[in-house]
């Protein structure tokens, strides 16, 4: 292990993770037990080399270096084998492209997710909880992670499309995306290319859907532009097809381009919040306390039990917190890849051009240098006495620099209206016998999560009287039945 003190005083440590097969050992050890073995690596070092595959890697385990990587988009660009998937996937879209392509695409898309324009859509983004959860009964049994999902991929789905998609069309876009990122993650830490060009059952699965995924936009693009009405609309897919159809010198994007950008908002807007929506309620059952403190405030604030609107998102502190705590403790983009793009210094270690450097928002978020008592559920870190104290890089579930996440104020507007509307009519508990289960796939979350609701109101808004207490116990599952294999997508730092 070499030792080199930067200015700042620190002393960089630069090791290796141990091994014994040090060609295949770690994705291995990353696969069957990531975030054990994420863990483990600060002890070697700040940043510690690991083989996946063949691939000689780094991980980046310090928060300063992590923000030196962050904030050069330049020289530690997007690549490696997660990106390299994904762009065979949804092509060069603003979560894919390399520096060079970003900022001509990031001003494409940025008026679509304006403050302003975000605070409008929190009424659609009302609807839509509202919808999701109008066939809750007292005492039912809820598929929480597929309730979830059908409600994020509604949301993004009238966001790109005006009104969602059709519910098999729907159900059948949310299908394709539980296979991809289960795909994806083992392509990612056993980059071997060879192994899945075998026509197993896993490896055909995996193309048909990404096959099929792609036909399903571009049956959506071209209804688009069959219809005689589309100048009309007011939705992210106008956007990009005005800007196909511009006559401007340099403007104008070409229709993989489209593609390429509608597959990539479905990708990263409908997986990590409905993750993270998940996970907040898995870990308020868990903290009856701050369950309690969410519960007075959404009562106070909703009074009339009417989901928030512009001039509520702003009052519901306690519920913000919540949200950000849980982004903090189980972060859905957990592991991400840069490659450098020029040979260069990082922690005093020479990385030659082409280099793979991994960073995981979810090792820098459990670090107890930065986070005293990490494993903790603790909303109240967020309060602004304590929230001024973290690191540079060290709370990142949205990157930052340069390629932070585009959705990054939408999405925490639609986790503050779907947690807290459902929080002033339901309280959400778990089975008898319930246990912990977190594998991450490509991205981080329960993905079986079944949960009992219990009213918080006599009859709460958009659902039937309670049932007698004497009608057998029913299980709710929403259009989304396989959200137990439901991973996320890597590219919410976009």
């Amino acid at each position: 292990m070499s030792h080199v003190v930067p200015e700042s005083g620190h002393t960089w440590r630069v090791g290796v993770a141990p091994g014994i097969f040090p060609t295949v050992a770690h994705g291995i050890a990353l696969f069957r037990r990531p975030l054990d073995f994420l863990k483990s690596l600060p002890a070697h070092g700040d940043l510690v080399e690991v083989r996946l595959g063949p691939l000689r890697a780094w991980v980046v385990c310090h928060p300063e270096l992590v923000h030196q990587v962050l904030m050069d988009a330049r020289t530690f660009d997007k690549g490696g084998p997660l990106y390299d998937r994904l762009r065979t996937l949804l092509g060069d879209g603003i979560g894919t492209c390399g520096h060079q392509a970003h900022r001509r695409q990031r001003r494409l898309l940025q008026p679509g997710f304006r403050k302003a324009r975000v605070a409008d859509q929190t009424e659609l983004m009302g609807e839509e909880v509202e919808s999701v959860c109008r066939e809750w009964r007292a005492g039912q049994e809820v598929d929480v992670s597929a309730a979830m999902l059908t409600l994020s991929a509604r949301v993004i789905g009238r966001v790109l499309f005006s009104d969602s998609l059709d519910a098999a069309t729907a159900a059948e876009v949310h299908s394709c995306l539980v296979t991809i990122v289960r795909g994806l993650f083992l392509r990612t830490v056993v980059p071997v290319e060879a192994l899945f060009r075998v026509p197993t059952p896993a490896n055909r699965r995996f193309r048909h859907a990404s096959a099929r995924l792609r036909e399903i936009v571009d049956a959506a693009i071209a209804e688009r532009r069959r219809g005689t009405a589309s100048s009309d609309r007011d939705d992210l897919l106008e956007v990009l097809l005005s800007a196909a159809r511009s006559d401007g010198e340099g403007a104008a994007i070409t229709e993989q381009e489209v593609r390429s950008q509608v597959l990539t908002l479905i990708f990263a807007g409908a997986e990590t919040t409905s993750l993270c929506l998940a996970s907040a309620f898995d870990l308020l059952a868990r903290h009856p306390e701050d369950e309690r403190r969410l519960h007075g405030e959404v009562d106070t604030v909703l009074a009339e039990g009417r989901p928030p609107g512009r001039d509520e998102l702003p009052r519901l502190v306690h519920t913000q917190r919540v949200i950000t705590e849980t982004l903090r403790h189980r972060p859905p983009g957990w592991l991400f890849t840069r490659v450098t793009t020029k040979e260069t210094d990082l922690a005093g270690h020479r990385l030659p051009r082409g280099a793979t450097v991994l960073y995981s928002p979810y090792l820098l978020h459990h670090d107890p240098a930065s986070f005293p008592d990490p494993d903790r559920f603790l909303p109240d870190r967020w309060r602004p006495e304590q929230a001024v104290t973290v690191p540079p890089g060290a709370m990142i579930p949205f990157a930052a620099g340069t390629r932070n996440c585009i959705g990054e104020t939408f999405a925490m507007a639609e986790a503050t209206v779907a947690v807290a509307f459902i929080a002033r009519h339901w309280r959400l508990r778990h089975l008898p016998g319930h246990v912990e289960r977190l594998s991450p796939a490509a991205s981080l979350g329960p993905r079986d999560l079944v949960m009992v609701c219990e009213p918080r109101t006599p009859r709460p808004m958009g659902t039937p009287p309670r049932a007698p207490s004497s009608a057998p116990r029913a299980r709710v599952i929403p259009v989304v039945h396989d959200s137990r294999t439901a991973g996320g997508n890597g590219v919410h730092d976009a």
